[in-house]
């Protein structure tokens, strides 16, 4: 009988030693994502599940996730872009989504990030273009960015990578604060204002169909404002990153036509301190074939996240990929 009790003894310390080894094989990887109605946050949500592999997991050769081994990634919402490399910069997150515009701007300290350079982002891939949407209510119809003016306007949330293409974009044409009645909001936030008559338009830049939008054109309806071509040419002008795009007719059912635009590229981001190999190990986990069905089934703008893409418009952008995102890409020869 005491040979049994310290039998079970052994066997209970044992599971106990195991168990705490376990606990610190794991690892916590937080992802700044977006807010609930945009496509940021699912996005995200989708990227932390398929790097994630928390002990415990099956294996990816016997059925799991091709995760890294011991990671636990969470997908955060936030005000996106401009929160996002702020906090990764700092280390209050390991890693964001961003549009290209708000991190070529922080990275080396221009624009509304005079002074205040954030030096340590690094890439790990590109991931899909984010269409500028400026929605109005259903019928309504706007001559030209320039009769904005004296109008209740949404122009995204404070300090995001939207807020500041769209007041670059806008200026342009003789519009600003002084002569809108601005709103600060989140896509959710002004969806629901322009449903009540609060706002007369909003601007969001996102990768398409928007879930706001969608419950927005399914319930009140909406309209999209297309971009004359001189328009497009000179957003493309001032901001370098936005370029040239088309939401297709049918991208949302109440919207027949196709919509001039302009775009940005969502940009997958860390910290340069970030370990090389957990960094190498999470962006082969990004494209590995569990992950791109995840991707395929996951969000419609998943199917557009694709290798071969990983590195479109990144040396443009003029920040550096992260060492252990760029022995991937050389590893598959995407980079000699």
């Amino acid at each position: 009988m005491k040979l049994f009790k310290k039998l079970i003894g052994l066997t209970v310390y044992g599971m106990l030693l195991a168990s705490t080894a376990q606990a610190e094989e794991m690892k916590f990887f937080r992802i700044g994502t977006g807010g609930a109605g945009g496509t940021y946050f699912p996005i995200g949500g989708i990227i932390a599940n398929a790097i994630s592999n928390p002990p415990g997991s099956r294996a990816c050769d016997k059925g799991g996730t091709c995760g890294v081994p011991g990671l636990v990634a969470i997908a955060q919402s936030t005000n996106a872009s401009a929160h996002n490399v702020n906090a990764v910069q700092a280390g209050q997150m390991e890693a964001g989504l961003s549009g290209a515009a708000t991190l070529h701007f922080a990275y080396h300290g221009v624009g509304k990030y005079e002074g205040q350079a954030k030096p340590d982002l690094r890439i790990i891939a590109n991931l899909y273009p984010e269409d500028l949407h400026l929605v109005l209510p259903k019928g309504t119809k706007l001559e030209n960015l320039g009769a904005l003016k004296g109008k209740r306007v949404g122009i995204a949330q404070a300090g995001s990578g939207t807020q500041i293409a769209v007041e670059l974009i806008i200026a342009d044409h003789g519009v600003n604060r002084d002569n809108i009645d601005e709103a600060e909001l989140n896509n959710s936030q002004s969806a629901e204002r322009i449903a009540d008559g609060q706002i007369d338009a909003y601007f969001y830049a996102a990768g398409t169909p928007v879930a706001a939008m969608i419950q927005l054109d399914n319930t009140k309806g909406m309209d999209l404002y297309s971009f004359t071509d001189k328009e497009v040419k000179q957003a493309n002008k001032t901001v370098p990153y936005y370029i040239p795009s088309t939401i297709p007719a049918g991208t949302y059912p109440g919207i027949t036509y196709d919509v001039n635009t302009v775009a940005v590229s969502g940009i997958f981001v860390t910290n340069a301190n970030q370990d090389e190999q957990l960094i190498y190990e999470i962006t082969k986990a990004l494209w590995s074939k569990p992950t791109r069905r995840l991707l395929d089934t996951g969000h419609p703008k998943g199917k557009v996240i694709t290798l071969e893409t990983a590195l479109d418009g990144v040396k443009g952008i003029d920040v550096p990929l992260h060492p252990g995102a760029e022995r991937f890409y050389r590893e598959v020869g995407l980079l000699k």
